[in-house]
């Protein structure tokens, strides 16, 4: 990773906590820092209970981003997908083969941050 994490605020700290919860477990992220009464929370992939991507409650980070997270199959693209759409997401591509050996899904978030999972 090239990034030791990433950060950016959220309009709606419920429903974008709702949103991140559902699409990011299938992909092994653990929920890492939820705090409502500072309007934060975190999720990381590694053991040591770091924020890999922390989210602020406030004004949303503008203009829209495409935040691209890796998956380990194209089952767990799926359920990123699926599990997006359930907790409020805009589909923005259905999970597909976009090109010889990239498998991808595109939702936007609350915000309309353009939020896909890979499988490459």
């Amino acid at each position: 990773m090239f990034f030791d994490h990433v950060e950016y605020q959220v309009s709606d700290y419920a429903k974008s906590f709702k949103f991140y919860s559902a699409c990011l477990l299938p992909l092994g992220f653990k929920l890492t820092t939820h705090n409502e009464n500072r309007g934060i929370f975190g999720f990381g992939l590694s053991t040591d209970k770091s924020d890999d991507l922390l989210l602020t409650a406030g004004a949303p980070t503008k203009p829209a981003m495409h935040i691209c997270f890796s998956a380990k199959s194209t089952l767990q693209v799926d359920e990123f997908y699926q599990q997006a759409i359930l907790a409020g997401g805009i589909c923005n591509g259905p999970p597909g083969l976009r090109q010889p050996g990239y498998y991808a899904a595109f939702v936007y978030d609350p915000d309309g941050h353009n939020i896909e999972a890979v499988f490459r």
